[in-house]
C-alpha cells in the first residue's frame, strides 16, 4: 500500500448555476411568523390523525407515535397539528418534553415561526395560562418532579398535547423503573393530557423495551405471538428521498487489513477489515481501524478522502461542511489538530465542553469547515450545510449510526429552489466494519421493532454486536481487496416511485 503523504489541501469552491425550485414551504423568508407554510402530505395526514383521536367516540387511544426519518419536518409537523386543532378549539395548550437543551432553541424557533408562545419552564415573566406551549427536558423535569406536578395539575389537563421528542429515549421497565426514570417522568406528567405524541427518527432500542407515547401490537412472527412497536404514522427515509425533501446518502467504506503486534512477540496477527466473522477480532480490528497512528492508517486514509469529498461538494454548494463522530476527547483532538494542518477552520464539541451550545450554533451559521465531536451532535442537531460525515467512532449500534450519518440528509427551501430532483447526494466515510456496512444497506428503510420474549433477554443484554454472525453483505463487496473503497449508494428506487420533475407555484 503505497503511503500517503497527508490530506490534500482544500479547493477553491465555485457557485452553481440556480436550477428549478421544488418544494416545501411557500415563501423564502422562513424566519418570519406571517410566512404561510404549506405542510407537506405527511404533516396533514397527521393533522387528520389526531383530529380522529380527540373527536368523541372514535378512538380510545390518546398515545400516538410518529415515525418520520431524519429531515421530515418532525418538529414543525408536531406544530402545525396542535395549532389546527388549536383553531378548531379541541386543544388550548401543549408541553414539549426534549432530551437535550441544545434542541429546545429549535422548537422555540419553529413555534415563533407559526406565531405560538413557547416558552421554557419554568416561566419568569408570565403564569401558565398567558403562553401556548411549555418547553422542558426530560432530566430537568425528573430534578422538580413535585413542583411540575403540582403546578401543571390545572394546566395540563384535557385540553393538553404532550409532545415526546425522541421518544425512544423514554425506554419503560415495571422492573427496574430506577434505570427508566425519564419514562416514567414523562407518564407521570402527563397522564391528565388529551393527547400524547411521541416523535422519532430511530423507533427502536438497543435494550428491547417498550416506550411511551407507543402502542405494544401482538403479531405472529412464524409460529410465535410477538409484541413489536407499531408507529401510527410512518415516513421512511426513502419517502423523503423520492419527494425531494431529504438528500440521499453515498456511503464510502475504507476497507484494508489490520495488523496487531503483541509486546515482547516477534509474530502478528492480519485480519481482513470488512471480512472478518469472529466477533471479538471485528471490534479489535474497528478500535484499530479508526486510528491514526500514520499516514498509511486506515482512520487517516479515510479522513484523506472525506476532505476530498468535502472539496468536491463545494464547487456545488460552496457552503457545505463536514461532520468527524470521533471515539474519545483525545481522539477528536487528534482529529481536529490534524484537520487544521491541512488549512481547514474546525470547531471541536462534546459533553465536557461549556460552550458547546455556542459552538454548534455558530457552526450552523456558518463559522467552521469541520465540526468534530463526540456525541453532541447526532439526535436533533440540525445543520442543512452538512454534506460529509466521518464515522470515526466505535460504537457501532445502529442506532447511534444512523442518528450520525443521517445529520447530512437536510435540505431548506432555498438549496432546494437550486437543486433538480433527486438531489444530490451527501457522502458519508467510514471504516468498512461489517455491521456498519450492514446497516448502511437499510438505512432508508424501516423495519418493525420486535420485543423479545423473556427468556431471551441474556443475548438481548449481552454487549451490541455480540450475537453477530458475520456480513451479509454481497459477496462481492466482501471479497475487495485490501485498501480498496467499497460503495454503496442509496437503494435505486423502482422508476414508478421517480418524482417527475416540476416547478412549485
Amino acid at each position: 500500500m503505497p503511503r500517503r503523504s497527508g490530506l490534500v489541501k482544500k479547493a477553491n469552491p465555485v457557485q452553481r448555476p440556480i436550477t428549478a425550485p421544488s418544494f416545501a414551504v411557500a415563501g423564502s423568508d422562513t424566519s418570519s411568523p406571517t410566512t404561510e407554510i404549506r405542510p407537506r402530505l405527511w404533516q396533514q395526514q397527521l393533522i387528520q390523525l389526531l383530529r380522529r383521536r380527540v373527536e368523541p367516540g372514535v378512538s380510545a387511544h390518546r398515545d400516538v407515535l410518529v415515525f418520520a426519518g431524519p429531515g421530515a419536518g418532525k418538529t414543525l409537523g408536531a406544530l402545525l397539528a396542535f395549532r389546527a386543532l388549536q383553531q378548531q378549539g379541541h386543544l388550548r395548550r401543549f408541553l414539549v418534553f426534549c432530551h437535550r437543551t441544545s434542541i429546545q432553541a429549535q422548537w422555540s424557533a419553529a413555534a415563533g415561526r407559526l406565531g405560538l408562545t413557547l416558552q421554557d419552564w419554568p416561566l419568569q415573566d408570565a403564569s401558565p395560562p398567558d403562553v401556548d406551549g411549555l418547553l422542558l427536558t426530560y432530566q430537568g423535569a425528573g430534578r422538580q418532579l413535585d413542583r411540575l406536578r403540582e403546578e401543571l395539575t390545572s394546566w395540563a389537563g384535557e385540553h393538553c398535547l404532550a409532545i415526546a421528542d425522541e421518544a425512544h429515549h423514554l425506554g419503560v421497565d415495571p422492573d427496574a423503573p430506577e434505570q427508566t426514570a425519564w419514562g416514567d417522568t414523562f407518564l407521570d406528567l402527563t397522564h391528565h393530557c388529551r393527547l400524547r405524541m411521541g416523535l422519532t427518527g430511530t423507533p427502536f432500542r438497543a435494550d428491547n423495551l417498550g416506550f411511551c407515547a407507543a402502542r405494544r401490537i401482538k403479531t405472529l412472527q412464524g409460529d410465535v405471538v410477538v409484541e413489536q412497536i407499531n408507529p401510527d404514522l410512518a415516513v421512511e427515509p426513502r419517502e423523503l428521498i423520492a419527494s425531494g425533501d431529504v438528500r440521499p446518502l453515498d456511503f464510502r467504506f475504507q476497507d484494508g487489513w489490520v495488523e496487531h503486534s503483541r509486546d515482547g512477540e516477534p509474530d502478528r496477527d492480519v485480519s481482513p477489515l470488512s471480512a472478518e466473522q469472529r466477533e471479538s477480532w471485528r471490534a479489535r480490528n474497528l478500535r484499530r481501524a479508526v486510528g491514526l497512528q500514520d499516514d498509511n492508517s486506515i482512520g487517516h486514509q479515510l479522513l484523506e478522502q472525506a476532505q476530498q469529498g468535502l472539496d468536491q461538494i463545494r464547487q456545488t454548494h460552496a457552503n457545505a461542511a463536514g461532520l468527524v463522530i470521533a471515539r474519545d476527547i483525545d481522539h477528536a483532538v487528534s482529529i481536529a489538530r490534524l484537520l487544521e494542518d491541512n488549512g481547514n477552520s474546525v470547531d471541536l464539541v462534546h459533553s465536557q465542553n461549556p460552550n458547546a451550545a455556542s459552538i454548534l450554533s455558530a457552526f450552523q451559521g456558518g463559522h467552521s469547515d469541520w465540526l468534530v465531536s463526540i456525541d453532541m451532535c447526532a439526535e436533533g442537531f440540525d445543520a442543512p450545510r452538512l454534506r460529509v460525515v466521518a464515522y470515526l467512532t466505535t460504537v457501532v449500534t445502529r442506532s447511534r449510526f444512523l442518528q450520525g450519518i443521517t445529520r447530512a440528509v437536510r435540505m431548506t427551501p432555498d438549496l432546494a429552489s437550486k437543486e433538480d430532483i433527486p438531489r444530490a447526494p451527501s457522502l458519508v466515510f467510514a471504516p468498512a466494519d461489517p455491521l456498519l456496512m450492514e446497516y448502511a444497506r437499510t438505512w432508508s428503510i424501516s423495519e418493525p421493532y420486535v420485543l423479545r420474549a423473556r427468556e431471551e433477554e441474556g443475548e438481548a443484554n449481552a454487549e451490541p454486536g455480540s450475537s453477530w454472525r458475520g456480513p451479509t453483505l454481497p459477496m462481492e463487496a466482501v471479497e475487495d481487496g485490501a485498501g480498496a473503497v467499497i460503495r454503496m449508494k442509496t437503494p435505486q428506487l423502482p422508476s414508478f416511485l421517480q418524482p417527475r420533475q416540476h416547478l412549485s407555484a
